[in-house]
């Protein structure tokens, strides 16, 4: 991919959404399922659909767990997600000032 390339893993618009929420956590911190799911105003079976798709491609880390006798999802932008996150605001920045001259 070049640099003026966007990531088709991360353009789709609602991975965009998810990527870019948890770029805004700090490094080595998660945040809920739930608690994204209502950030991002997104249904379950939604979101758990494009969490895939970015787990997949080793951008975010989804980790099941219990707190107590409850399951809890918790969902972390991975180092390899924020490299991209990072490399797809450039070209997305780079893009658009090229346009604009």
């Amino acid at each position: 991919m070049t640099d003026l390339e966007l990531d088709p893993v991360i353009h789709v618009q609602a991975r965009l959404r998810v990527v870019a929420t948890l770029a805004g956590i700090p490094g080595g911190d998660r945040i809920a399922f739930t608690r994204l799911q209502n950030v991002l105003g997104m249904t379950a079976g939604n979101l758990s659909t494009h969490l895939r798709k970015l787990e997949d491609a080793g951008y975010v880390v989804v980790e099941k767990t219990f707190e107590g006798r409850s399951p809890v999802t918790y969902v972390a932008l991975a180092a390899a997600g924020r490299r991209a996150f990072e490399t797809y605001t450039a070209s997305l920045e780079a893009l658009l000032k090229g346009a604009l001259e």
